[in-house]
């Protein structure tokens, strides 16, 4: 399955990126709360019988997906909700670099 990422990865470099956009913003006067993270995704899922192995989930580019017959695949709606590791409570606040004309 060259062209799918396992569903595990996608959402560890989902974190990645919400984790540095986090640090990038950490000093800036615009920040933005992160209440949910909604993704739709096309999956694949794929059984295996190696011990351990039950089902792997593979997320597809959508262009990608039409092009696969042998492979069923579904739509999955994810909705998560971002908070901090040390400070669970508080709600996540991520920002960035300001964009030209951006007062």
């Amino acid at each position: 399955m060259n062209d799918a990422v396992e569903l595990a990865d996608m959402i560890a470099q989902l974190r990645e990126e919400l984790s540095r956009a986090m640090t990038a913003g950490a000093e800036s006067d615009l920040r933005f709360k992160a209440e949910r993270v909604e993704l739709e995704l096309t999956v694949g899922v794929e059984r295996t019988n190696e011990p351990g192995v039950k089902v792997r989930f593979w997320v597809f580019d959508a262009g990608a997906s039409a092009k696969r017959s042998a492979t069923v695949t579904q739509r999955l709606t994810l909705t998560l909700q971002p908070v901090s590791g040390e400070l669970p409570d508080r709600p996540a606040l991520i920002s960035g670099s300001e964009l030209a004309g951006e007062d």
